[in-house]
């Protein structure tokens, strides 16, 4: 049994989905559990996480500064007791796997994590989810992926509620994970999650060393089926929602695979195309445009 497990994905690629699913395993229940109070709810750039573990304000200290810090917070939170030791600690994260100067991984290494569920999905179907939760254009999306400097709460004129998150471009940061051998990786593509949610869900849980029974397992894909989940964000809201999502159709909107191909021009996806075609061969993600 491993005893702490990233959730790792480049944001919008289904990893809401998996800790619902997680959620609803765990509970044991016949009703679904509340959204709002999910496992593995805490992410890597929880600037509360940073300041309980450091006993410092990351506000007083600048990007690099907290970085070099937030291996000790990892490394710490590992060596939290779990509430239930039969179970992984679950944690997401939306870093890529970086390395700081001297060479320590910014997650800890092996210190931190025994091993990474890693979810993945077609970026040009991120795209467009990426698009709609940060309120910008599909074609600002599309840059945003292509940008290996890409970064969330980066700036320095403010506190963003979470610590800077480097994302590089879509195919660095899957690449990142992929790449690294710190610590065991387990790859579950968002599709697959979708076309045989509980056979894909299955072999996750066992790379973490669990085995529920069919019937739980049923029970979890049942109660995280998307429109019940969607109905459940319509009557009490989603905490982990940006506002303007609201107004907008909520923070679970349509949940396929595959829409890109009504919703993109041939010109978004060349460009996503031609940033990303190795990774995305390596994925099983066929190209459209040669």
């Amino acid at each position: 049994m491993m005893r702490r497990i990233w959730i790792a994905s480049y944001m919008k690629s289904g990893s809401t989905w998996f800790r619902i699913l997680l959620a609803n395993l765990l509970s044991g229940k016949n009703v679904p559990v509340n959204i709002n109070q999910l496992p593995a709810g805490h992410i890597a750039s929880s600037r509360a996480d940073f300041s309980r573990e450091t006993l410092i304000d990351s506000g007083l200290l600048t990007h690099d500064e907290v970085d070099r810090l937030r291996p000790l917070v990892y490394e710490a939170l590992a060596r939290t007791p779990p509430r239930d030791d039969t179970v992984p600690t679950f944690a997401k994260v939306h870093d890529a796997y970086d390395r700081l100067p001297g060479g320590e991984p910014l997650l800890a290494g092996a210190r931190g994590a025994d091993g990474a569920v890693v979810i993945v999905r077609d970026p040009r179907d991120v795209v467009i989810s990426l698009a709609r939760h940060l309120d910008i254009t599909v074609d600002e999306a599309v840059t945003l992926m292509n940008d290996d400097d890409m970064a969330l709460a980066a700036k320095t004129d403010r506190q963003p509620p979470q610590l800077r998150q480097k994302f590089h471009s879509w195919s660095s940061h899957v690449e990142s994970w992929l790449g690294q051998r710190d610590i065991a990786v387990h790859v579950l593509r968002y599709e697959d999650l979708h076309r045989d949610t509980a056979a894909t869900f299955r072999s996750a849980l066992a790379f973490c060393g669990m085995t529920p029974s069919e019937a739980g397992l049923a029970r979890a894909v049942s109660l995280s089926a998307f429109d019940r989940v969607k109905a459940q964000e319509a009557a009490t809201g989603f905490a982990e929602s940006p506002g303007h999502l609201t107004a907008h159709g909520g923070f679970f909107h349509r949940g396929e695979a595959g829409g890109w191909r009504r919703h993109l021009s041939p010109g978004q996806v060349a460009r996503l195309e031609r940033a990303h075609a190795a990774t995305m061969h390596k994925l099983g993600y066929g190209l459209s445009q040669t």
